[in-house]
């Protein structure tokens, strides 16, 4: 998973945890450190575009634009930084979790990658899941044309 898409999934998400009020510290502080992480090294990029309304196709593909010619494309430390705030929107605020896509709610696996996700809600559910190994969803498409966040969302 590059850094841009993870990035964008975790402003959508720690913003939608924040605007609903869901939003725990543990949320909270990962998404501050997101944010900070941006602000610091990509000054010329703006994530409140995205915070004042984190289920916009457009303002999600506006930032990732920015992102991408800001240079953030290789960046492994924002990669790191933007998946702590999807693991932790995951555990304390799993209903924001849908304006990316994707609701996981108990699911534990060696590895789990995401990939492909099309949706006006939630394109992929899981709850309650245990998986040795791998676990991977992938072409997931759920009622829109239009996605709801880059695709490729890697745990």
């Amino acid at each position: 998973m590059e850094p841009v898409t993870m990035a964008v999934a975790a402003v959508a998400a720690g913003a939608a945890a924040g605007l609903t009020g869901a939003a725990e510290q543990a949320v909270t502080d990962a998404y501050q450190a997101v944010k900070r992480l941006i602000g610091g090294r990509y000054q010329s990029v703006d994530v409140e575009i995205v915070e004042r309304q984190p289920e916009s196709n457009n303002r999600r593909a506006v930032l990732a634009e920015e992102l991408e010619q800001a240079g953030a494309g290789d960046d492994e430390e924002l990669l790191v930084a933007a998946r702590r705030v999807l693991v932790a929107v995951h555990r304390h605020a799993p209903q924001a979790a849908a304006v990316v896509g994707v609701r996981l709610q108990e699911v534990r696996a060696g590895e789990l990658t995401i990939t492909d996700i099309t949706s006006t809600g939630s394109g992929v559910v899981a709850e309650g899941m245990s998986v040795d190994g791998s676990f991977t969803i992938s072409g997931i498409r759920a009622g829109s044309e239009q996605p709801l966040h880059p695709p490729r969302a890697q745990q």
